[in-house]
């Protein structure tokens, strides 16, 4: 049976980010995708011009609905922009769900700077979601504002990760891509049994929007398929590197990668 991968997380109508690169991603990895959606947004690669909450209870709803009919085999969060909306997934992901793979993105800002997480909703973030993760996938500045001090560069990575996955996830996924110059981008998983560093080479484009919902959304492909943690991170890390490196160039600003590449390149 093809694995299926829940989405809980915010739309972008600008198609790079949110929902829309969830979306794709699963199922150009194979798998298929099913929805709860969290807020609508208003954007484009210049920018977030407005932002519409969905209802809490109508969120559960939704997951409800899904996971009673369809089911799922990982389960992948994005943006869940205040307290009450985390608590309401929190209640379903712990009544109905609670053994299968949850990969949380802790979307806080996108990537014009925009602001996509009441600030107040952080500490609720990581005391009740982040615990029932099995992978935590915060960029640089994600990661600070959990840990509330600044990381200044790669080699303090490795500590902070570690410094993450004692917030209660069983694996951390700490994203470099924020870092400014050097030929190379790391990333750094951190599990219980030690710390990886992952390199690669860095893709000179502005067209990066929604890197980190396409990455969080790969690697939750791979548990729903059924590779280990270390693999599906080397598969998510490799589909994202050619995803940027054949970016359409869509926008004036920071436009979408190409998640379609594994299907057809763009003519």
């Amino acid at each position: 049976m093809i694995a299926r991968v829940l989405i809980v997380a915010g739309s972008d109508s600008g198609g790079g980010a949110g929902i829309q690169a969830d979306i794709k991603t699963v199922t150009a990895l194979g798998g298929f995708a099913t929805t709860a959606i969290t807020a609508l947004t208003a954007q484009n690669t210049r920018g977030v011009f407005g932002v519409i909450g969905v209802a809490p209870d109508f969120i559960q709803q939704q997951m409800r609905v899904v996971l009673e009919d369809i089911g799922t085999d990982a389960i992948k969060t994005g943006m869940l922009h205040s307290t009450a909306v985390i608590d309401a997934v929190c209640e379903v992901l712990e009544a109905r769900e609670p053994r299968v793979p949850l990969v949380v993105d802790p979307v806080m800002v996108a990537q014009s700077g925009d602001s996509l997480l009441e600030s107040d909703a952080v500490a609720t973030l990581a005391r009740r979601l982040v615990p029932l993760a099995a992978v935590l996938t915060p960029n640089l500045p994600e990661a600070a504002r959990l840990l509330g001090r600044e990381i200044g560069g790669v080699a303090e990575m490795p500590e902070a990760a570690r410094a993450l996955l004692e917030l209660g996830s069983r694996a951390v996924l700490l994203k470099g891509g924020h870092l400014e110059g050097g030929a190379t981008v790391t990333d750094v998983l951190a599990t219980p049994a030690g710390v990886e560093c992952f390199e690669s080479e860095r893709i000179a484009t502005r067209h990066n929007h929604g890197t980190g919902c396409t990455l969080a959304s790969a690697v939750a492909t791979g548990l729903a398929q059924g590779l280990e943690l270390h693999a599906a991170v080397v598969r998510a890390r490799a589909y994202l590197l050619e995803a940027l490196r054949s970016a359409p160039g869509l926008g004036r600003g920071h436009g979408p990668v190409n998640h379609g590449h594994t299907v057809r390149p763009f003519p």
